[in-house]
Parts: structure tokens; sequence; C-alpha cells
């Protein structure tokens, strides 16, 4: 959520930071605003609402603000509506030319209001209705009341400050320099030829520098052109190391596609097989790497996965998982949900964590409170270097590439093959699997890639039944098991991307009030991707079509029974039943993809969403 970027150096800073900016759109924004220091020490900030292409506009692609340092921003209204007197930067005076610094300004300072009242006792003027704001202004305060420089200052805002925040400040009398701060809103900088940039995620400066410092939480930096200087909260200088980048430019740009939504959909199989080939080596998994060796792993008696969104369907998915192949009890909690209710954790339980950008600060905090009670914790992460990857006890990347639309897909299915290659592990150590029969399960997840192929070459008829479609108003996804876990992620891909109201229910329960929702022309899609349950789910189906509803199976090729009972078949190939959910999620991806295109809307930047949710 927001943007931040900044940039120190020998070239024209306005162009980078704008297009560092529009590599950040897919993080949610509703205004943006730049400020650049020209060679005559003369700062000027200009701001607009909405898109970034009034920004664009306004400032003639960013040759109108001559200067080689400044910051840019893209806000998420939080405090204040959005608006161009809200939006940042946000300066301490009443002006620009009456202040002595300039910021931006990432997280919510919860204390704001206790700040604010503090300020105005000490002649302070307000002009907005931001949070950031007091941030600045209270900077300013401590630059002034005890007459230190910018590290020292900056240190007493952040003690008084609580909440979270990324902070990128510019000091008038400190040219050529850039000061940030850090708490659990994430903050990289990167160092290439002599110069220096700042942002809030890789994608903003992946085109210019590859080599990259992640600022750790209540750590601060100096930054010049070409050189960092990193300190804690003491003002003592902390050494870095610095982390290479290995994700390809490419990635990040759409390459022919219309959207990233549709170009992420089709890189799942690369996505699929990186990530698998990343955990398995000579046909065996190995995750000696991540330090879950046999006497780890049998350490445990019990597994809670915690995630948000995307990332909990995908613990729903392998809770069915793990508890069928390693007979492991699995509980699966929402971040935001799991340190409110004081759960119960006991020493052998692992708790694991999944987050697509690693800084998911619901998810943050429930890794913090496992840690706090002595539990170990895996992170199944998709960012080097982020704070839940840094602060777990073990960490398993999965390889997706920089996910760019909000709307995630090819992160959950790379997150789903991680935890079929985790739970096939455990199964192999606790005795419930041979080696030849993780063999097999491991053989048959390398058909995966492939069979999603086959799924993407045959997208056609997803797209007509999604263009007849498009205008309905109320859609039910009902499954059984793991059918269950893949209507619920199918059901958020709907809403959140098209707007339409839409359900997951487990089949079985249909009966037991939801039911009564159905009416003539509601949508009912059946997910029969279990054998087992397939009859069940099935009957359930034709119970809503007794009421009206229009029906679509998805099933696996040889159940053609199916013709009989619904309205629209979509057939995917089969694969073990425990894995179904990575290939009957791709048709359902498609579905949503094209209802949102057929309904004009703005597929991978909806509404009122941002990509990485860091704060509650």
């Amino acid at each position: 959520m927001c943007g931040i970027v900044g940039f120190v150096g020998k070239k024209a800073a306005a162009p980078i930071l704008l297009d560092g900016l529009s590599k950040l759109e897919y993080r949610g924004y509703d205004s943006a605003g730049l400020a650049v220091r020209d060679d005559n020490n003369n700062i000027e900030v200009v701001k607009a609402k909405g898109r970034l292409k009034v920004l664009f506009e306004k400032t003639n692609g960013g040759e109108s603000l001559p200067g080689c340092v400044g910051i840019g921003h893209t806000r998420w209204a939080t405090h204040g509506e959005p608006s161009e007197t809200n939006a940042h930067p946000h300066v301490s005076g009443n002006s620009v030319d009456d202040s002595d610094v300039i910021g931006v300004h990432n997280g919510i300072i919860e204390n704001y209001q206790e700040l604010r009242e503090k300020l105005i006792r000490h002649k302070y003027t307000f002009y907005s209705q931001t949070d950031t704001e007091i941030a600045v202004k209270l900077v300013d305060y401590y630059l002034k009341k005890y007459n230190v420089g910018p590290i020292d200052a900056i240190a007493k805002a952040m003690v008084r400050i609580r909440g979270s925040y990324a902070l990128a400040l510019m000091f008038k009398d400190y040219p050529g320099e850039i000061f940030v701060a850090r708490k659990e809103s994430p903050m990289i900088i990167g160092v290439e030829g002599g110069e220096t940039y700042i942002a809030s995620d890789v994608p903003a400066i992946l085109k210019y520098c590859r080599s990259v410092y992640y600022i750790d939480n209540l750590e601060m930096a100096r930054i010049k052109a070409g050189n960092v200087e990193f300190y804690n909260l003491d003002g003592d200088i902390v050494e870095k190391e610095v982390t290479e980048i290995e994700w390809d430019v490419e990635a990040a740009e759409k390459n022919g596609y219309e959207h990233f939504t549709m170009k992420e959909i089709h890189e799942q199989p690369k996505a699929v097989r990186d990530t698998l080939n990343s955990l398995v080596k000579d046909g065996r998994i190995d995750l000696s790497g991540i330090g879950l060796t046999k006497d780890v792993v049998n350490s445990f008696s019990q597994i809670q996965i915690v995630a948000c969104g995307s990332a909990w369907h995908v613990g729903m998915a392998a809770q069915y998982v793990f508890e069928d192949l390693a007979r492991i009890p699995v509980r699966v909690e929402l971040a935001s949900e799991f340190r409110y209710r004081r759960p119960i954790l006991n020493p052998d339980t692992l708790v694991i964590v999944i987050s697509q950008s690693g800084e998911t600060a619901d998810t943050l905090a429930a890794l913090r409170e496992a840690k706090s009670r002595g539990i170990k914790t895996l992170a199944i992460v998709n960012v080097v270097g982020s704070s839940i990857a840094r602060e777990a006890d073990f960490v398993l990347y999965t390889l997706a590439g920089p996910e760019i639309a909000v709307a995630t897909t090819k992160a959950y299915s790379a997150q789903l093959i991680a935890t079929y290659v985790l739970a096939i592990e455990f199964a192999r150590v606790a005795g419930r699997l041979t080696e030849d029969g993780a063999k097999e399960l491991i053989d048959d997840i390398y058909t995966i890639p492939d069979k999603i192929e086959k799924i993407l070459d045959d997208k056609d008829r997803i797209q007509w039944f999604a263009s007849k479609y498009s205008n309905a108003k109320d859609v039910f996804f009902v499954g059984r098991g793991i059918d269950y876990a893949i209507s619920l992620e199918a059901s958020l891909k709907l809403k959140e991307l098209s707007y339409i109201h839409s359900e997951a229910y487990a089949a079985g329960e249909l009966k037991h009030g939801s039911i009564s929702l159905v009416e003539d022309g509601t949508l009912v899609i059946g997910l029969l991707t279990q054998d087992e349950l397939f009859e069940k789910t099935v009957s359930n189906m034709v119970e809503c079509k007794a009421r009206g509803a229009y029906l679509m199976g998805l099933t696996s090729y040889g159940h053609y029974e199916v013709e009989d009972n619904v309205d629209f078949t979509v057939y995917i190939p089969k694969v073990n039943p425990h894995f179904q959910a990575s290939l009957a999620v791709v048709p359902l991806q498609l579905f949503a993809y094209y209802i949102t295109v057929a309904k004009g809307y703005d597929v991978d930047k909806p509404r009122n969403l941002a990509k990485s949710v860091t704060v509650e």
C-alpha cells in the first residue's frame, strides 16, 4: 500500500521517479507527488489527485522539474480523503519555501492525534488531514529544539511515533542527500554506477540497479550519490551486506500482453517449474538448504498455517494434503485473527506463514507472536530479503518472479507447489510414504506445468462463457474437500476483479441456509475434481438447478457424465487428486479475467485494493 521512490545521482531525478512510481502502481493509490531539488538548492513540490498520468502531465514527464535529487510517492488514503492537499510529499512549514524538512511516508501513525496536539502547542500549523504531515513536522521540531542533525532528529521522532512507517526525507540544509527510516513498512536502497535509488519495492528500481540493501526495522540511512550509510536508533553506524536481485527486468514488463494479470496467468507453468526445481534434486526432495532436516521435521507434531487472502486459501488446500499424506494435525488461521485470539501453541508446533511480498502486516505480526512464544516458524515467501524472510526460522522461497497485478495468480500457484513438497517430505520422514511413493508423487507434480499450458491453450471456451455471464449479479462456487479450498480462491478472484458478488460454500452446507439465495439465473459453479466426492457435489448442484440456477461444472477429463446435469462444462487434465487445485484454479482465474475485461474494468488495478497490505 502506497509507494515510495527516491533518487540521488547525476541524471535528472524526476523522470526516474515517475518511472519508478509507474512500477508501483499495482500497490494501490489515489494520488501522487514529487519533490525535486535543483542545482541552486531550490526544492519544488508537485502533487496530483488521481492516476499517475495526471502527475506526468503536470510535470511534462518530469522535464519541468530540473534537478538530480528527489523523492516521489503514490498515496493510498488512510488519514484524510484523496486530494491534492493530502497527497505527498508534505513539508514542515506552511509552504515549500519556509520548510526545512520535506518528506513522504508509507504506513499509519497510530498516535498522530497526540503528536498533532503536541506540535500545535509548539506553534505548528497544519494544512492537511494526514498523519504524514505530523511525522515531517515532528522531525523538524526535534531538529530545531535540540539543534541536531537529521539522523538524531529522525531517531528522536521514531521513538515518539507509534505505528508503522517508511520515511524518505529531504532537508533544506543538506543538499545532495536523502534520509530514510523504517519501522514495519518495507524499504530498499540500491546503488549502481555512482547513483543511489530508494524504493518501497523491487520493481521500482529493477531496471536501474541489481545491488540492493534492505534497511531493517528501526533503522535509518543517509543517502548520497553512490553511497549509503545505515544507523540504528542510537545513531551508531550499522554494517550491511548487499543483496543481488536475480529477477529479470522483462519479468516486470507486460511483454506484449494487454494486462499483467494475463501475462502472470501464462507465467504459472514457469513459476511452478522453477519453484519445484529449487526443492527437488535428482528426483528427491532436498530441504537441507532451508534447515528442515529429518530430525527437525520429526520434532513437530502439529502445524498451524497462518496467512491472509489468497495465501490463506493456499493454506486451506494444504491442510487437506498435509493431513491426508502425513497424518499430522493442521490448523489454518487468518493472520488478522491469529494473535488477537490468544492462540494455544504447543512447543512442538510448526507455524507456517505464507506471504507473496514477505511484508504482509498481519502475517508478519503473527510470525512475531509465534516467535515470542518460542515456536519455530517457516516462511513461504516470494521476495528475498523481505521482513518475514529475515525473521522466520526457516525460509522456503517461491520462484514466481515479480508479480505486478494486484490479484495474485502465479504466486498462488507457486505457493501451492511449495506446500505439496513440504507435505510429501513430512509424510516421507514420518514413514507414511516410502521413498518410491514420495518419488511417484513428485513425478506427478512435475506434470503440472505442461498440463497448465494445455489449459491455457484451450482458453477460448472460457472467454466465450465469461462474456455470456459478464452481467451476472451473484455467483456461487461450491465444492467439497480440496474443491472447497479451490472455490474460496475462485470466488475471491471473481469478486476482487469484476466486483460481482460471489461466495464460496462447502457444497454440503448449501441446504443449511445459503441455498435460499439461489433463484432463476443464479450462476452456480461446481468444483468436481475429487473422485470420491464427485457424486455428492453433483447432487448438491442439481438441488440448485431445481431452484433456477444455471450450472457450470469443472472436472477432470473422463467425467463426461457431468454433462447430463450441468449446463456448461470445463475439463482439466487429470493429476493426483491431492494436487488438482493447481490445475482447477487456472480456468477460474481466466474466467474472472475475461469477465472483468468484458465489463471494461482495470483488471490489473481493481478499486480499493493494494498489492501488499503493509498496515493493519
